[in-house]
């Protein structure tokens, strides 16, 4: 079957999928599992062949238990760029439905590991022109050994059967059971709602197995303060609901008779300098997206932006979320474009119809309901009325909580989750249209602004487009100049700027004093707003290292003004009154741990026990460390099967490596990546150790806002710490970049430099020795390391001296000066399909409670590789991420030593670096 009939049955016009090409891969064979809610549900097992995607429909999806043999149809031959799509195929086209990448991986021919590629494919066409094919899979769900066989039944000739082999990864479990994307990990419902689309099979919803608990559930016992009563749709009518039904007379008393409002202005919020603790005060997440105001009645809905733009038909999945809801209210809230990671990505809004996001409206307050305006009741009466009229289970239109008193903690939270800022609300409030109150603050974790676009300057070297944009803010009639930022852009964002601003071209400065480019400039009617994020303002009013986060659509030009921060010591008590709690909360748990100091060039020096541990001793042994005895299992496992290294090897290597690694290690709160059945077997991240370590081991305790609860983390205090790690099946260290008694302060600021599956290793090389280049020119040092799987780790010293949000700014901005030398080559998207075939340059593991993996860490891949210390001199042609491995990097440290000490060291001056940034930008 050829790509003629793939491309004959679709009109590429109205569906969303890929044409029909021929695309020859580089690297290994891959295959895809979607799943797909056409006008029946079922999965589409797909191989690469050839540039092309053997395919298969199975309506029961794949089966683990060799003893089912499921039905596979063969289909047509879809294109290799198929493997990626997800998304929605219109009704009426061939096909229609949602469609989600359920598994996806590697596959290679049984018994034939070794082949190359090209002949792999052919003895694969081999198999299936004579109806029998077997391969291993490589998945997230579905891995081992594979069959597909052609039934010999006349009639039936497209009918398969796909058989899982009896190997390790049998089981009678119900893979199916899984029912997430691999790629997005939404559900197929998720996917079609988020599309403004509805499924035809719907998940089911899954049976509280013990209803009694589902209230515990909802209102964790460890977040004091936080209001989580399950949110749900009344039992009655929307018609029949009443303020008075939801929260009681005496708040309805409060509110009075209205008929439904046609036009209102939002409330709106003071920025404040700092977070608070008060009681009488709620915190929420400020929401990075769109401000808007819905109008729900009768089945209809309207959605108006601040400046009483329609955004109804912009973003209709919310519009048509919002009409099914079948209640009669205007609600306030903020519309956002969220990723897999729980956090609202702006520029992705601006986009979400080509990006893997899913579109939601967070509403945080409510205005009008059934009749009566509410604006007049206390906010947490109007928070209790919006919890009762809003579905707890909508994909889309979703409910803003809070924590009640703990600002301080949770402005801590939203700066690790890298979210934009928090809100802080006065309970009592009520709800003020139009006006900017003290009573509603906004508290940002870093320094942002909305500012006008008045020109922009010509690109340099490859950029295509323009160079950097010139931005002003009003004062009165007059646009003053506040700085220009050529950072934070990708290729799409620089090709929909430049193209939204030709229409604007004029030969006419806007700014009230005209600034000079440093190269030519063109200059625009001010009329498009963008926000932007900037380290701080200088006295001359300008924008320090600024930083685009994209345009603002919902905003008017003429309404952007400088927004000036209120100091909360200042603000009137008669307004206010606020208890700010600057102490940080302490987190180490049992005694306290010694801190571990270097010398001025870093060097630690950690006394170890030299032991080395043989089999001929026993499957399990004792061994004792520090004075504890450890009870050490399994010593024969292989870890490596291909290399026949054991589990025996891995501990032996750290007790051997001690020395050198202790130092990365000594008392820092540590994630465990555990393969307890080595490396081809599945592994997970465990990091919450309450209640699980022995009595001499130490813990460092912090509060994770995503799971509600505080997390202990395994403290390494020494030797012992680290080979109870590798005897839990740590083939990897993975630290903070802090230890536990400065925790809030990183020893280290890390530039990972992460390449798809289509770079070449010399490719990072290349990018690796232009970060090197940046960061000499403004004077920070620099050292770096093999990452021991794919990448390189280019570290910069900070001796504990700065914020781990001040360090993610110094690796952003640097990063960003890389892309805008190798705008082809790099990329700081986070979503994988935005860069294919782009080197990833990754500053946002520079946030407290991330990890990497520590100097001369193993790592679980194959050839046991170390993440090696490197001089900047051997970062060249023929260097490869499996240069050193278990077998040969004792060698080189008889020679080398510890080339990483300086990193513990006194590190940069931050200030400094920064000026000479500012500098080598402008010029």
């Amino acid at each position: 079957m050829s790509l003629a009939q793939y491309n004959k049955k679709r009109h590429f016009n109205k569906t969303p999928e890929p044409v029909g090409k021929k695309t020859p891969s580089k690297g290994v064979l891959r295959f895809v599992v979607q799943k797909h809610d056409a006008s029946s549900l079922h999965y589409d097992f797909r191989l690469e062949m050839k540039g092309v995607l053997k395919s298969w429909a199975i309506p029961k999806g794949p089966s683990l238990n060799p003893a089912e043999k499921r039905l596979a149809v063969h289909v047509e031959d879809h294109p290799y760029e198929y493997r990626n799509f997800e998304g929605v195929i219109p009704e009426g086209e061939y096909g229609g439905g949602t469609v989600i990448v359920w598994d996806e991986g590697t596959y290679e021919l049984a018994e034939g590991e070794s082949l190359p590629k090209e002949e792999a494919e052919k003895k694969l066409l081999k198999g299936l022109a004579g109806g029998s094919l077997s391969f291993i899979l490589h998945g997230k769900k579905v891995q081992g050994a594979f069959s597909l066989r052609k039934l010999k039944k006349e009639g039936a000739e497209k009918a398969w059967l796909l058989i899982k082999g009896k190997d390790n990864f049998a089981t009678d479990r119900d893979i199916t059971e899984e029912d997430k994307s691999v790629k997005s990990d939404r559900t197929i419902s998720q996917v079609a709602k988020a599309a403004g689309s509805q499924p035809h099979h719907p998940e089911g919803k899954k049976r509280n197995k013990n209803p009694g608990e589902k209230e515990a559930q909802l209102l964790p016992e460890k977040r004091s303060g936080i209001k989580t009563k399950p949110s749900k749709k009344g039992t009655e009518s929307s018609a029949e609901q009443t303020v008075a039904t939801l929260v009681g007379d005496e708040a309805a008393a409060k509110s009075r008779k209205a008929a439904f409002p046609k036009k209102t202005s939002p409330m709106l919020a003071t920025l404040a300098s700092e977070p608070f603790d008060d009681d009488d005060w709620l915190f929420e997440i400020k929401w990075d997206g769109y401000r808007a105001i819905a109008y729900v009645k009768n089945g209809n809905a309207e959605i108006i932006s601040r400046n009483n733009n329609s955004f109804t038909e912009t973003f209709y999945p919310i519009a048509n979320a919002l009409k099914s809801m079948g209640i009669n209210a205007v609600l306030d809230g903020e519309i956002v474009a969220v990723e897999k990671n729980g956090v609202a990505n702006f520029q992705a809004l601006q986009n979400w119809q080509n990006t893997p996001v899913t579109l939601q409206f967070v509403v945080f307050d409510v205005l009008w309901f059934n009749g009566y305006d509410v604006t007049s009741l206390p906010l947490t009466d109007r928070k209790a009325l919006l919890q009762k009229i809003l579905s707890q289970n909508d994909e889309v239109i979703k409910y803003s909580d809070y924590v009640v008193g703990k600002g301080q903690q949770f402005f801590n939270a939203a700066v690790d989750k890298g979210l934009e800022g928090i809100m802080a609300k006065k309970s009592g409030s009520i709800y003020e249209l139009g006006a900017r109150t003290l009573y509603w603050q906004k508290i940002k974790t870093a320094m942002r602004q909305e500012v006008v676009i008045g020109g922009y300057t010509a690109p340099r070297n490859t950029r295509k487009y323009f160079g950097a944009l010139l931005l002003g803010i009003y004062e009165g009639n007059d646009l003053l100049y506040i700085g220009h930022t050529g950072s934070g852009f990708n290729s799409q964002s620089l090709s929909h700027i430049y193209n939204a601003l030709q229409p604007l071209v004029t030969e006419d400065c806007p700014f009230a004093q005209c600034p000079k480019g440093n190269m030519p400039v063109t200059w625009v009617t001010p009329q498009l707003v963008c926000e932007i994020k900037f380290t701080e303002w200088t006295k001359e009013r300008r924008a320090r290292h600024p930083i685009f986060l994209g345009l603002r659509n919902d905003k008017k030009a003429t309404d952007v003004r400088f927004e000036k921060s209120a100091t909360i010591n200042k603000m009137s008590k008669k307004e206010i009154a606020t208890k700010v709690d600057k102490a940080p909360e302490k987190r180490v748990k049992n005694e306290k741990v010694s801190t571990q100091k270097g010398s001025k060039n870093g060097s630690v020096k950690v006394k170890t026990s030299g032991v080395q541990l043989n089999l001929q001793d026993g499957e399990d042994q004792p061994v004792t460390i520090d004075k504890h005895t450890l009870n050490l299992t399994s010593l024969s496992k292989f870890y490596w099967k291909k290399e026949k290294l054991s589990k025996l090897d891995s501990i032996n290597y750290y007790l051997k490596a001690a020395p050198y690694i202790l130092p990365y290690l000594l008392n820092r709160p540590q994630s465990l990546n555990r393969h307890p059945n080595g490396i081809d077997a599945p592994h997970f991240f465990q990091k919450d150790m309450a209640g699980k370590l022995p009595d001499w081991m130490k813990t460092h305790t912090d509060f994770s806002e995503s799971t509600n609860k505080s997390i202990e983390y395994l403290l390494c205090t020494g030797e012992a710490a680290l080979i109870y790690m590798a005897n839990l099946g740590c083939i990897e260290m993975n630290p903070w970049h802090s230890r536990s008694e400065s925790w809030e302060k990183p020893d280290w600021c890390l530039i990972d430099l992460d390449p798809d599956k289509g770079n070449t290793f010399e490719q990072v090389i290349e990018v690796a020795l232009l970060v090197k280049d940046i960061l000499d020119s403004i004077g920070a040092d620099s050292y770096v390391k093999t990452s021991g799987s794919s990448g390189i780790h280019i570290y910069i010293p900070l001796g504990a001296k700065y914020s781990y949000n001040q360090s993610k700014i110094l690796a952003e901005l640097v990063v960003n000066m890389v892309n805008n030398e190798l705008p082809e080559l790099t990329s700081v998207e986070r979503t994988p399909a935005k860069r294919k075939g782009q080197i990833y340059l990754d500053f946002l593991q520079n946030r407290e409670t991330q990890t990497a993996a520590a100097p001369y860490s193993l790592r679980p891949k194959r050839g046991a590789p170390v993440s090696t210390p490197l001089h900047w001199s051997e970062v060249k042609k023929g260097l490869m991420p499996t240069t050193y491995t278990i077998k040969n990097i004792f060698e080189r440290l008889k020679t080398e030593g510890d080339l990483f000490a300086p990193v513990l060291g006194t590190g940069i001056d931050m200030q400094k670096v920064l000026h000479q940034l500012e500098t080598i930008s402008t010029k």
